[in-house]
């Protein structure tokens, strides 16, 4: 009933946001804006949208090498289906790419896809805020607007500096994980910590210091790091291509500011893949670039870009889905976090908190 409350008012949520997004549109001018798009360029921004799920696709499969061998094909699969799950129910969706990969690869264990995931999580993040900085640092900001962005070189520099502490701290970590892991293993062994509980978070942290093993292999850094930095390339153009389709006289550049405003609203939890909230975000970004731009153009070009985003993991997703051997009751479960819990759990052996003390 808890998960069924929250859906709600989620999805009231995202329903407020929407008509906040469009209460004063003119959607005559909007429906307008859409039909002068120029559809040679769209193709081809949803070509590469589709691309880039690939590249995620082998990205993940060089961050679970450390733990386990997989196949590309199932990990493509899954990460459709999962992001089919994120669009259709929000970012409660996220648990369907571990426990699917699992079922359809018997070899990667729950815990280990949960733990890459994370992983996929602060490289997604290192190479957005990289992105994001380097384009501040060389960012030229639009006629007459030059004191709205005078520290924008500063905050570029700090978000650099951020992500490299973040990469020493999980290097650290990695390097004395039986130390971490020894010292939370005794700080939860009181009897108002749940043994339960305490098994599944030593299971993440063993699987987490094991994933991030690749940290001192540099070649397989660099490879993750490539495919990160290829991976945000195939968001970043086909968000440019969207501006280009639309007429807009803006760069390559510009298109990355937007791409950061609209990737970081993607992460509300709202059903629709952050319906509204994704739409509010790049409207706005689009505005404060272009002043003069109109509000139904601003609209029409964060809904195609929405649609580019989100619509090809719905077409594969339901694909994988309708020709998987899953059934409809197997995949409901699949979004309870308690159900998640308890295939974690029953992974991990009773004497698991015993081998690290």
């Amino acid at each position: 009933m808890r998960k069924y409350i929250k859906f709600i008012l989620l999805l009231l949520f995202a329903l407020a946001l929407l008509w906040y997004f469009g209460k004063d549109l003119d959607w005559h001018l909007v429906r307008q804006s859409l039909r002068q798009a120029d559809p040679y360029y769209l193709v081809a921004a949803v070509i590469i949208i589709c691309f880039g799920y690939l590249l995620r696709a082998i990205r993940w499969k060089v961050l679970l090498e450390p733990i386990t061998p997989t196949d590309l094909k199932e990990l493509f699969a899954t990460t459709t289906v999962g992001f089919a799950a994120i669009f259709l129910i929000g970012r409660a969706g996220e648990i369907v790419r571990p426990m699917w990969l699992s079922m359809r690869d018997p070899r990667v264990r729950p815990s280990a896809a949960l733990v890459t995931l994370g992983l996929e999580r602060i490289f997604d993040l290192a190479a957005l805020v990289c992105f994001f900085a380097v384009n501040l640092l060389w960012f030229s900001p639009p006629p007459g607007r030059e004191n709205d962005f005078q520290h924008v070189s500063t905050a570029g520099y700090l978000m650099l500096v951020a992500v490299g502490l973040g990469f020493v701290f999980l290097y650290i970590y990695q390097r004395n994980s039986e130390r971490f892991i020894s010292w939370m293993s005794t700080f939860t062994d009181k009897p108002i910590v749940p043994a339960r509980i305490r098994r599944i978070v030593l299971s993440l942290m063993e699987q987490l210091a094991a994933a991030l093993a690749i940290l001192r292999n540099w070649r397989e850094t660099l490879s993750v790091v490539f495919w990160s930095i290829m991976l945000w390339l195939a968001i970043a153009l086909p968000t440019w291509f969207v501006l280009l389709a639309f007429g807009l006289p803006l760069t390559f550049s510009d298109s990355l500011f937007i791409m950061g405003f609209a990737v970081v609203s993607s992460v509300i939890p709202t059903p629709g893949g952050a319906a509204g909230a994704f739409h509010t975000a790049t409207k706005a970004s689009l505005v404060f670039l272009i002043p003069t731009i109109r509000y139904e153009d601003a609209a029409a070009i964060s809904i195609v870009m929405h649609l580019v985003y989100f619509a090809p993991a719905i077409v594969f997703g339901l694909y994988y889905f309708l020709h998987g051997d899953i059934s409809i009751e197997r995949f409901r479960s699949l979004l309870s976090s308690e159900h998640a819990a308890d295939e974690i759990d029953s992974e991990v052996p009773n004497n698991a908190t015993e081998n690290v003390n």
